[in-house]
């Protein structure tokens, strides 16, 4: 149920998880699921070209700026548990250090489902190496031969990508779509906090609303109006059809 659901989202930048999850994410927390988001990079560099418009800008003040956004976003969306790792983006460096933070992440909070970054996302390089890593980590969590002190493996998890900005560019495929519709107000609210990529407000106003139209015409539930979609990186194991 989706209450006893242990939810892991690793976000690239700031606002990622809010544009592509933020409906989901509110979903499960208002029903009880216990939810996690990791922001590995605050998108200095790569993600607030509106900021860097001011004059006289810094980089310091722009990962205030950020910081203080995402922080602003994921309460409206009542995630509680928000760890953000400030690494410089464009790109994200990966080493052996940020693997064993992300793993020794993994096998303590022993998520049920992971949601970060689709494989391909054609503008965005960082998004790309994200999905690359995660994948890495979770494997390494679930390895009994990957030992580190004070840690237990975890169990498969069932690993989910973002829809990417340019969908049709980037070769996406929806695999699964999410009725939204009760949680929509606060995805917006909390989309408005990002003032620094305030033109992506509208598009994702926009996506929603078409995933919605989508997810009527595929569902046959006419109250469905906002949903967001989701990759799967695996098979869904059941024993029915759904």
């Amino acid at each position: 149920m989706i209450q006893d659901e242990r939810v892991l989202i690793i976000s690239a930048h700031a606002a990622d998880y809010v544009w592509r999850s933020g409906g989901t994410i509110a979903n499960y927390i208002n029903a009880g699921a216990a939810v996690s988001v990791v922001v590995l990079s605050c998108g200095v560099r790569g993600e607030s070209n509106d900021l860097w418009k001011q004059q006289d800008q810094t980089s310091e003040r722009v990962e205030a700026i950020r910081t203080e956004e995402t922080t602003k976003a994921a309460s409206v969306l009542g995630i509680k548990d928000l760890e953000i790792w400030h690494n410089q983006d464009y790109p994200i460096i990966f080493d052996a250090v940020m693997e064993e933070r992300l793993v020794r992440k993994i096998r303590g909070f022993r998520p049920t489902i992971v949601i970060s970054h689709d494989k391909k996302d054609v503008l965005n390089f960082d998004h790309n190496n994200v999905s690359d890593f995660v994948w890495r980590c979770c494997i390494m969590a679930n390895s009994k031969g990957v030992i580190l002190d004070g840690t237990v493996p975890t169990k498969q998890m069932r690993i989910y990508g973002f829809e990417p900005h340019q969908t049709e560019l980037s070769g996406y495929m929806p695999a699964i779509l999410i009725d939204i519709t009760d949680t929509y107000e606060q995805k917006a609210e909390a989309m408005n906090c990002f003032k620094a990529q305030g033109h992506l407000i509208q598009y994702y106003s926009n996506r929603s609303a078409m995933r919605g139209n989508h997810a009527r015409r595929w569902s046959g539930t006419q109250e469905c109006k906002y949903a967001e979609s989701f990759c799967t990186f695996a098979p869904i194991v059941s024993k029915e059809l759904y």
